[in-house]
C-alpha cells in the first residue's frame, strides 16, 4: 500500500517498508517517505481522456524505522538518503534530531524542501516548491499511519509490503549471517519458495548459505548493496 501526494511535476510517496540488514540479519520497519519526479507525459486521447501519471525518478528518501529488537517507537534505525544516483540511494545518513523526534524532523524537511538537515534542497519545479511546504502537516500525518508502532505483527507488516516481496527475497539472498535471521518474522515473504517452507513458513533458511538452494533462492538475481555510514563504520543496508 502506498499513498501518493502528486503535485504538478513532483510527488511525495509514503508507505510502510520492511528491511533486513545484510550484515547482521536484523530486521527494521517503519514509514518510508520519498520525493519523486513526475515527468510530463504526452497527451493521449480526447480532451476528456484520462491521462497517464508516472511517479519516476527519486530525489530524496527518509526511512523512519525501528529495529524490531528494540522497544517500539525508539526509531533506532531512522535515517535518510539525501540524494540518489539514478534510482540508487546514497549512503544512509544519521541525525540525532531524526531519532529523537522523527515526525517534527520530517515536517521540517518538507517545509524547508530538504535543507533543514543541511542538504542542498530538492530540485523541484518552482510552483511545486511554493506549494509543498504548505502540505507538511499532511505528509507527516500520512507517514504516522505507516510508522512502526502501527504495525504489530509479521502478518500485518507483510500485508503492507507484499508488493515488494521480490525486494525482501533479494535481501535474503545476500545475507552474510543467514543463521541469525528471525525466521518467524520473514516467513510471509518467502511463501512458496521451496520444499522446506510449510504453510506457516516455520521451516526455511536452515541457518547456512547452502540451504538457500533448497528454497530455490539461488534462482533469484543477486543485487549489489550500498554503504551505510554510522560513526565511520560501514554497514550494508538501504
Amino acid at each position: 500500500m502506498q499513498h501518493i501526494l502528486a503535485l504538478s511535476r513532483s510527488a511525495v510517496t509514503v508507505r510502510h517498508w520492511f528491511e533486513i540488514n545484510l550484515d547482521d540479519a536484523s530486521t527494521e520497519h517503519g514509514a518510508r517517505v520519498e520525493i519523486r519526479e513526475l515527468p510530463p507525459q504526452p497527451h493521449r486521447g480526447s480532451e476528456s481522456a484520462s491521462q497517464l501519471t508516472v511517479v519516476d525518478r527519486p530525489l530524496w528518501r527518509a526511512d523512519l524505522f525501528d529495529r524490531m529488537a528494540d522497544p517500539p517507537g525508539s526509531f533506532s534505525a531512522a535515517h535518510y538518503h539525501p540524494r540518489f544516483t539514478g534510482n540508487e540511494p546514497s549512503a544512509r545518513c544519521w541525525d540525532a534530531a531524526l531519532t529523537a523526534d522523527p515526525w517534527t524532523w520530517l515536517g521540517d524537511q518538507i517545509t524547508s524542501l530538504g535543507t533543514a538537515a543541511g542538504g542542498e534542497g530538492w530540485p523541484l519545479d518552482p510552483e511545486d516548491a511554493a506549494e509543498l511546504p504548505g502540505l507538511a502537516s499532511t505528509v507527516v500525518a500520512t507517514a504516522q499511519q505507516f510508522g512502526p508502532a502501527r504495525c504489530r505483527s509479521a502478518a500485518e507488516c507483510f500485508q503492507l509490503t507484499k508488493d515488494v516481496q521480490d525486494s525482501v527475497q533479494l535481501m535474503i539472498t545476500t545475507l552474510r549471517t543467514p543463521e541469525r535471521l528471525d525466521r518467524d518474522r520473514v516467513a510471509p515473504w518467502l511463501g512458496g519458495l521451496g520444499p522446506q517452507a510449510d504453510s506457516q513458513g516455520s521451516e526455511f533458511l536452515g541457518g547456512h548459505h547452502g540451504d538457500q538452494r533448497e528454497l530455490g533462492l539461488e534462482q533469484l538475481p543477486h543485487q549489489g548493496t550500498h554503504g551505510d555510514r554510522w560513526d565511520g563504520q560501514a554497514h550494508r543496508a538501504r
